[in-house]
């Protein structure tokens, strides 16, 4: 079986910047390398819509920004963005996307000693809440 891709390629970039951004974004919060590791290793594991878009070689991840708040800036955003557009075109790829990026950003955030540390707990909780918006 073959999934048909109906996506544009700025709609495919927004996927891609909005799921590989949230594994950027705990990373600069102080995730440990390890977890962000094994939150990358997530998404490309995705399947469906999602994971074909994931998984394609691409350059369209484009973030930038000197500060955590700079890229929060650019990734909460498009995460709202992916979620708002999958929404309306594959309501069950919405479901899809969500739990992928849900599942890494648990992967980074639970992968070192303990707890997570406060602040990859509120950058996990930021993302959670843009992914409901």
């Amino acid at each position: 079986m073959t999934v048909t891709i109906t996506l544009t390629d700025q709609d495919k970039s927004t996927l891609r910047t909005a799921a590989y951004g949230a594994v950027s974004l705990l990373a600069a919060a102080g995730a440990p390398h390890k977890g962000s590791t094994q939150a990358s290793i997530v998404l490309t594991s995705a399947t469906g819509l999602v994971g074909h878009v994931l998984t394609a070689k691409s350059k369209d991840i484009h973030l930038q920004g000197k500060s955590v708040a700079e890229l929060a800036d650019q990734v909460l955003p498009a995460l709202t963005a992916a979620m708002a557009l999958l929404g309306q075109q594959h309501p069950g790829e919405a479901d899809n996307f969500r739990d992928t990026v849900l599942l890494a950003v648990e992967a980074a955030a639970r992968s070192g000693k303990g707890e997570p540390s406060p602040a990859v707990a509120a950058m996990a909780r930021k993302i959670t809440a843009a992914l409901a918006a």
